[in-house]
């Protein structure tokens, strides 16, 4: 699960405006620009597009514009300033993410901290014993997980092996969480796959192969409980129209709620 913020502007009139009939080919991104939103001098992207309005998206590297080719720079910059405070407060939203994110990288090696299910979890390099990662119980919810590592083994080495102990754990719990689910909705799942993508929690086929981010364990079950069941949902509508937000409350009437919070905790950073 890093998503774009989409805002889409269709400036330029109805059909009365559309572009020429030889619409010319999209051409790479033109140099980089800068325009005074709010008071503020922000950067931007303007890629030339075989589209019929500008577009704006904020994600991570900045704002980006795509626009027609028979759109004027005038023309954009008179869209920009027309969302000026909507740009400016996703921009916000983005620098604040990162210094999240940034906040929750990683120090791999003995007392490392991470998310595990929504509670603390340190590693505790425990040398020969046991003879594999354990997972004990602390104080207050909080975990330790023992590693038969050595103090002073190389982060990366410890960063390996608490992949493979999340990675088994994840799959233990993505099934016993879609054979629970599976039922209730009507479905039938033939096959899970863990996934470390970027940007997204999970997927559904039609065939009912389900493949969810092992990354997911950093989050409380009702948060994986969400995930679980938005992609089991796709096996009886592939796609987010009311009907299918429908069968997800069928299961989950607080799936709003959980969605909003898997948007805004971002995952530990692991590199």
């Amino acid at each position: 699960m890093t998503m774009l913020l989409q805002g889409l502007l269709d400036l330029l009139g109805g059909a009365g405006d559309a572009p020429p009939a030889k619409a010319p080919a999209p051409t790479r991104p033109e140099r980089p620009r800068q325009a005074l939103l709010a008071g503020q001098a922000v950067p931007y992207s303007l890629q030339r597009a075989r589209r019929r309005s500008i577009g704006f998206s904020v994600g991570p590297d900045g704002l980006a514009v795509r626009a027609p080719a028979w759109v004027t720079l005038a023309e954009v910059d008179a869209a920009l300033q027309s969302k000026a405070d909507w740009i400016v407060r996703k921009l916000a939203e983005q620098r604040l993410r990162r210094e999240q994110q940034e906040a929750t990288r990683i120090a791999w090696g003995h007392g490392a901290r991470l998310p595990y299910l929504g509670q603390p979890l340190t590693v505790l390099l425990a040398g020969r014993q046991p003879a594999r990662a354990s997972l004990v119980p602390a104080q207050d919810g909080a975990h330790a997980l023992h590693l038969p590592l050595a103090q002073g083994t190389a982060p990366a080495e410890v960063r390996a092996a608490v992949q493979t102990w999340l990675m088994r754990e994840a799959r233990r719990r993505f099934t016993e969480r879609l054979d629970h689910f599976a039922p209730l909705l009507g479905v039938h799942w033939t096959r899970l796959r863990l996934s470390s993508a970027a940007t997204r929690w999970g997927s559904a086929r039609t065939g009912g192969a389900i493949s969810l981010n092992w990354r997911l364990m950093h989050y409380t079950p009702p948060i994986i409980d969400y995930v679980v069941a938005h992609e089991l949902a796709h096996l009886r509508v592939m796609d987010h129209s009311p009907r299918f937000w429908s069968v997800v409350h069928s299961v989950l009437p607080n799936h709003a709620q959980l969605r909003r919070q898997l948007r805004e905790q971002p995952a530990p950073l692991w590199e």
